[in-house]
Protein backbone atom coordinates (compact mmCIF):
# COMPACT_ATOMS: atom_id res chain seq x y z
CA UNK A 1 0.00 0.00 0.00
CA UNK A 2 1.42 3.43 -1.34
CA UNK A 3 0.70 6.55 0.35
CA UNK A 4 -0.21 9.66 -1.91
CA UNK A 5 -0.49 13.10 -1.15
CA UNK A 6 -3.31 15.48 -2.96
CA UNK A 7 -4.95 19.26 -2.03
CA UNK A 8 -8.27 19.87 -2.74
CA UNK A 9 -9.48 23.21 -4.78
CA UNK A 10 -13.22 23.84 -5.51
CA UNK A 11 -13.84 27.26 -8.03
CA UNK A 12 -17.75 28.11 -7.45
CA UNK A 13 -18.13 24.52 -5.70
CA UNK A 14 -16.85 22.50 -8.71
CA UNK A 15 -14.42 20.54 -6.71
CA UNK A 16 -11.59 18.66 -7.53
CA UNK A 17 -8.61 16.28 -6.37
CA UNK A 18 -5.18 18.08 -7.86
CA UNK A 19 -1.77 15.65 -7.62
CA UNK A 20 1.52 17.05 -7.95
CA UNK A 21 2.47 14.24 -10.61
CA UNK A 22 5.92 16.19 -11.98
CA UNK A 23 7.44 12.90 -11.00
CA UNK A 24 4.62 11.22 -13.25
CA UNK A 25 4.35 8.53 -10.68
CA UNK A 26 0.36 8.34 -10.30
CA UNK A 27 -1.02 5.11 -12.12
CA UNK A 28 -2.88 7.38 -14.97
CA UNK A 29 -4.56 4.37 -16.51
CA UNK A 30 -6.10 3.21 -13.03
CA UNK A 31 -9.69 4.20 -13.92
CA UNK A 32 -11.04 2.10 -10.90
CA UNK A 33 -8.49 4.30 -8.56
CA UNK A 34 -9.55 7.79 -9.93
CA UNK A 35 -13.22 7.16 -9.79
CA UNK A 36 -12.69 5.33 -5.58
CA UNK A 37 -10.94 8.75 -4.95
CA UNK A 38 -13.40 11.20 -6.21
CA UNK A 39 -16.46 8.68 -5.07
CA UNK A 40 -17.80 11.12 -1.85
CA UNK A 41 -18.47 8.43 0.41
CA UNK A 42 -15.36 6.17 -0.09
CA UNK A 43 -12.92 8.59 -1.12
CA UNK A 44 -11.66 11.71 -0.91
CA UNK A 45 -14.51 13.33 -2.65
CA UNK A 46 -14.82 15.36 -5.69
CA UNK A 47 -16.10 16.25 -9.27
CA UNK A 48 -12.63 15.52 -11.16
CA UNK A 49 -9.08 14.42 -10.24
CA UNK A 50 -6.13 16.82 -12.04
CA UNK A 51 -2.89 15.99 -12.55
CA UNK A 52 0.05 18.09 -12.89
CA UNK A 53 2.69 17.51 -14.89
CA UNK A 54 6.02 18.89 -16.30
CA UNK A 55 5.61 20.60 -19.62
CA UNK A 56 8.92 20.80 -21.91
CA UNK A 57 8.02 24.44 -22.99
CA UNK A 58 5.50 25.99 -20.47
CA UNK A 59 5.05 25.83 -17.01
CA UNK A 60 3.18 22.62 -16.87
CA UNK A 61 0.59 20.27 -18.29
CA UNK A 62 -3.11 19.96 -17.05
CA UNK A 63 -4.15 16.05 -17.41
CA UNK A 64 -8.37 16.08 -16.06
CA UNK A 65 -10.38 12.95 -15.21
CA UNK A 66 -13.91 13.11 -14.24
CA UNK A 67 -15.30 11.43 -11.50
CA UNK A 68 -16.47 8.30 -13.37
CA UNK A 69 -12.55 7.60 -13.54
CA UNK A 70 -12.28 8.42 -17.23
CA UNK A 71 -9.52 11.20 -18.72
CA UNK A 72 -11.97 14.02 -20.15
CA UNK A 73 -12.48 17.48 -22.43
CA UNK A 74 -11.10 20.36 -20.82
CA UNK A 75 -12.30 21.63 -17.37
CA UNK A 76 -12.44 25.09 -17.10
CA UNK A 77 -13.28 25.64 -13.11
CA UNK A 78 -10.70 22.94 -12.77
CA UNK A 79 -8.06 24.85 -15.17
CA UNK A 80 -8.82 27.77 -13.11
CA UNK A 81 -7.78 25.73 -10.12
CA UNK A 82 -4.75 24.09 -11.04
CA UNK A 83 -3.67 27.45 -12.18
CA UNK A 84 -4.18 28.08 -8.30
CA UNK A 85 -2.30 25.76 -7.38
CA UNK A 86 0.67 25.59 -9.60
CA UNK A 87 1.31 29.41 -7.77
CA UNK A 88 0.96 28.04 -4.26
CA UNK A 89 3.59 25.25 -5.09
CA UNK A 90 5.57 27.92 -7.00
CA UNK A 91 5.46 25.90 -10.69
CA UNK A 92 4.13 29.36 -11.82
CA UNK A 93 3.23 32.88 -11.27
CA UNK A 94 0.86 35.55 -11.49
CA UNK A 95 0.64 34.58 -14.98
CA UNK A 96 1.00 31.16 -15.85
CA UNK A 97 0.82 29.47 -19.61
CA UNK A 98 0.18 25.86 -19.31
CA UNK A 99 -1.02 22.67 -21.97
CA UNK A 100 -4.70 21.27 -21.39
CA UNK A 101 -6.44 17.99 -23.91
CA UNK A 102 -7.71 21.04 -26.03
CA UNK A 103 -4.69 23.30 -26.41
CA UNK A 104 -2.42 25.84 -24.46
CA UNK A 105 -4.29 28.01 -21.80
CA UNK A 106 -3.03 31.19 -20.07
CA UNK A 107 -4.45 32.48 -16.59
CA UNK A 108 -3.93 35.46 -14.65
CA UNK A 109 -3.99 35.13 -11.06
CA UNK A 110 -5.38 37.95 -8.50
CA UNK A 111 -4.54 38.68 -4.50
CA UNK A 112 -8.38 38.11 -3.89
CA UNK A 113 -8.06 34.39 -5.14
CA UNK A 114 -9.78 35.26 -8.33
CA UNK A 115 -8.41 33.39 -11.31
CA UNK A 116 -9.10 34.34 -15.06
CA UNK A 117 -8.38 31.61 -17.42
CA UNK A 118 -8.11 32.20 -21.31
CA UNK A 119 -10.36 29.85 -22.95
CA UNK A 120 -10.27 28.21 -26.96
CA UNK A 121 -11.13 30.16 -29.66
CA UNK A 122 -15.41 28.96 -30.84
CA UNK A 123 -15.88 28.71 -33.80
CA UNK A 124 -18.92 26.63 -34.46
CA UNK A 125 -22.18 27.31 -32.58
CA UNK A 126 -25.30 25.58 -33.87
CA UNK A 127 -28.51 27.19 -33.35
CA UNK A 128 -31.27 24.65 -33.18
CA UNK A 129 -35.10 25.99 -32.31
CA UNK A 130 -35.16 24.59 -28.47
CA UNK A 131 -31.20 24.81 -28.72
CA UNK A 132 -27.93 25.88 -29.21
CA UNK A 133 -24.61 23.08 -28.98
CA UNK A 134 -20.95 24.20 -29.43
CA UNK A 135 -17.91 22.97 -28.26
CA UNK A 136 -15.99 25.52 -25.44
CA UNK A 137 -13.38 22.94 -24.58
CA UNK A 138 -15.76 20.20 -23.62
CA UNK A 139 -19.22 19.67 -25.64
CA UNK A 140 -22.30 21.68 -24.10
CA UNK A 141 -26.08 22.02 -24.77
CA UNK A 142 -27.50 24.86 -23.99
CA UNK A 143 -31.21 25.32 -23.53
CA UNK A 144 -33.53 28.34 -22.75
CA UNK A 145 -36.37 27.77 -19.79
CA UNK A 146 -38.27 30.09 -17.47
CA UNK A 147 -38.24 27.56 -14.54
CA UNK A 148 -34.41 27.24 -13.84
CA UNK A 149 -34.58 26.77 -10.26
CA UNK A 150 -37.44 24.30 -10.18
CA UNK A 151 -36.66 22.25 -13.01
CA UNK A 152 -35.00 18.15 -12.59
CA UNK A 153 -31.58 18.97 -13.94
CA UNK A 154 -30.53 15.43 -12.79
CA UNK A 155 -33.48 13.74 -14.91
CA UNK A 156 -34.00 16.31 -17.95
CA UNK A 157 -30.08 16.30 -18.59
CA UNK A 158 -29.66 12.23 -18.11
CA UNK A 159 -32.27 12.01 -20.71
CA UNK A 160 -30.85 14.55 -23.26
CA UNK A 161 -27.28 14.05 -22.11
CA UNK A 162 -28.16 10.08 -23.88
CA UNK A 163 -30.84 10.14 -26.03
CA UNK A 164 -29.64 13.10 -27.81
CA UNK A 165 -25.79 12.62 -27.67
CA UNK A 166 -25.60 8.80 -27.16
CA UNK A 167 -22.63 7.20 -26.13
CA UNK A 168 -19.92 9.96 -26.21
CA UNK A 169 -22.80 12.33 -24.11
CA UNK A 170 -22.91 15.91 -23.82
CA UNK A 171 -23.24 18.90 -21.14
CA UNK A 172 -26.32 19.96 -20.34
CA UNK A 173 -27.32 23.14 -19.52
CA UNK A 174 -30.31 25.30 -18.55
CA UNK A 175 -30.32 28.84 -18.95
CA UNK A 176 -32.77 31.13 -17.52
CA UNK A 177 -32.15 35.11 -17.85
CA UNK A 178 -31.89 37.25 -15.11
CA UNK A 179 -30.97 40.76 -16.50
CA UNK A 180 -29.69 41.85 -19.89
CA UNK A 181 -26.11 40.64 -19.39
CA UNK A 182 -26.93 38.23 -16.59
CA UNK A 183 -27.87 34.50 -16.86
CA UNK A 184 -28.82 31.92 -14.07
CA UNK A 185 -27.12 28.43 -14.90
CA UNK A 186 -27.53 24.63 -13.91
CA UNK A 187 -25.65 22.06 -15.66
CA UNK A 188 -25.62 18.38 -15.68
CA UNK A 189 -22.36 16.84 -16.43
CA UNK A 190 -21.31 13.72 -18.46
CA UNK A 191 -18.67 12.13 -16.73
CA UNK A 192 -19.73 12.98 -13.25
CA UNK A 193 -23.46 11.99 -14.34
CA UNK A 194 -24.86 14.12 -11.92
CA UNK A 195 -26.07 18.11 -11.30
CA UNK A 196 -22.50 19.79 -10.62
CA UNK A 197 -22.54 23.20 -8.80
CA UNK A 198 -20.93 25.32 -11.42
CA UNK A 199 -19.29 24.46 -14.43
CA UNK A 200 -16.64 26.45 -16.21
CA UNK A 201 -16.90 25.55 -20.09
CA UNK A 202 -20.55 25.47 -19.47
CA UNK A 203 -20.86 29.22 -18.31
CA UNK A 204 -18.81 29.69 -21.09
CA UNK A 205 -21.16 28.24 -23.52
CA UNK A 206 -24.01 29.73 -21.84
CA UNK A 207 -22.83 33.16 -22.37
CA UNK A 208 -21.57 33.04 -26.22
CA UNK A 209 -25.08 31.23 -27.21
CA UNK A 210 -26.93 33.86 -25.03
CA UNK A 211 -25.06 36.47 -27.08
CA UNK A 212 -25.18 34.70 -30.72
CA UNK A 213 -28.87 34.21 -30.01
CA UNK A 214 -29.26 38.04 -29.19
CA UNK A 215 -30.62 37.20 -25.53
CA UNK A 216 -27.98 40.02 -24.66
CA UNK A 217 -25.31 42.52 -26.60
CA UNK A 218 -23.05 42.71 -23.68
CA UNK A 219 -19.36 41.28 -24.29
CA UNK A 220 -19.02 40.52 -20.31
CA UNK A 221 -21.42 38.20 -19.18
CA UNK A 222 -22.29 37.49 -15.37
CA UNK A 223 -23.19 33.67 -14.59
CA UNK A 224 -25.05 32.99 -11.13
CA UNK A 225 -24.40 28.75 -10.63
CA UNK A 226 -25.45 26.78 -7.78
CA UNK A 227 -21.81 27.35 -6.23
CA UNK A 228 -21.72 31.43 -7.00
CA UNK A 229 -20.99 33.63 -9.75
CA UNK A 230 -18.35 33.41 -12.24
CA UNK A 231 -17.57 36.25 -15.49
CA UNK A 232 -17.05 35.09 -18.92
CA UNK A 233 -15.96 38.08 -21.19
CA UNK A 234 -15.28 37.76 -24.80
CA UNK A 235 -15.10 39.31 -28.16
CA UNK A 236 -17.25 38.28 -31.56
CA UNK A 237 -15.56 38.02 -34.83
CA UNK A 238 -16.77 36.87 -38.25
CA UNK A 239 -16.42 33.44 -37.48
CA UNK A 240 -17.34 32.88 -34.51
CA UNK A 241 -15.75 34.60 -30.99
CA UNK A 242 -11.93 35.29 -29.25
CA UNK A 243 -10.40 36.50 -26.53
CA UNK A 244 -12.42 34.23 -24.30
CA UNK A 245 -11.88 34.90 -20.19
CA UNK A 246 -13.41 32.81 -17.93
CA UNK A 247 -12.80 34.52 -14.38
CA UNK A 248 -14.06 33.26 -10.75
CA UNK A 249 -12.80 32.17 -7.27
CA UNK A 250 -10.18 29.45 -6.85
CA UNK A 251 -9.70 28.37 -2.95
CA UNK A 252 -7.67 25.41 -2.14
CA UNK A 253 -9.98 23.67 0.63
CA UNK A 254 -7.36 21.19 2.54
CA UNK A 255 -4.61 18.92 2.04
CA UNK A 256 -4.07 15.45 2.91
CA UNK A 257 -2.66 11.85 2.08
CA UNK A 258 -4.49 8.84 1.19
CA UNK A 259 -3.26 4.91 1.29
CA UNK A 260 -3.81 3.73 -2.21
Amino acid sequence: MQAISFYKYQGTGNDFIIIDDRQELFSKKDTKLIKRLCDRKFGIGADGLILLQQHRLHDFKMVYYNADGRESSMCGNGGRCIASFARFINVASDNTTFEAIDGIHKARLFNDGTVSLHMIDVQQMQVFDEHVFTNTGSPHHVELTDQVDHIDVVAKGRQLRNDLYGAAGANINFVQPDTTNSFKVRTYERGVEDETLSCGTGVTAVALAMHKTGQTTAHEVALETLGGILKVSFEPVENGYQNIWLTGPATQVFKGSIDI
